[in-house]
């Protein structure tokens, strides 16, 4: 199995997809088990004119097409950027097993920052969080893109 650095890389590469297209340099990784990559995807809700269309969402959407099951118990998730609540949301309704991102995002994160949802015991599932993996290029990408846009 490779590292978090390693998979990163690879949700990098998707948020720089988002980047080239104009949207939000968001890019997800869902991986299984075993180390393999299952799907990917990056920020697409101006192209799609979708509000879910978050990068997490649409890898996980992928994954689960794959797997024929809406359930992803096992599987991790690596995102350029802290999750959001419906991000978070559709992960804890998939059983993902653990996420981790690159940059906080203090003004609507649901793991760390604004909320701590994947350590609420009132919810049915845990996941496990680490947050800050290659952080410092996670977060370069969204000020570039936000300082573009000013």
């Amino acid at each position: 199995m490779e590292t978090d650095d390693f998979y990163m890389d690879e949700a990098l590469a998707q948020a720089r997809e988002g980047l080239a297209a104009g949207e939000v340099p968001v890019g997800a990784v869902v991986v299984g088990e075993g180390g393999e990559i299952l799907a990917r995807a990056f920020n697409q809700p101006i192209a799609r004119h979708d509000p879910t269309a978050h990068a997490e969402v649409l890898a996980l959407r992928q994954a689960a097409h794959l797997a024929g099951n809406y359930r992803l118990p096992g599987v991790s998730l690596y995102v350029t950027m802290e999750p959001c609540i419906m991000c978070l949301g559709a992960m804890l309704q998939a059983r993902v097993q653990r996420v981790v991102f690159g940059a906080a995002d203090p003004k609507g994160g649901a793991c760390v920052s604004l909320y701590r949802l994947p350590e609420d015991a009132r919810l049915n599932h845990r996941l496990e969080v680490t947050g800050g993996v290659r952080e410092a290029e996670c977060r370069e990408l969204l000020q570039q893109f936000f300082q573009a846009r000013r």
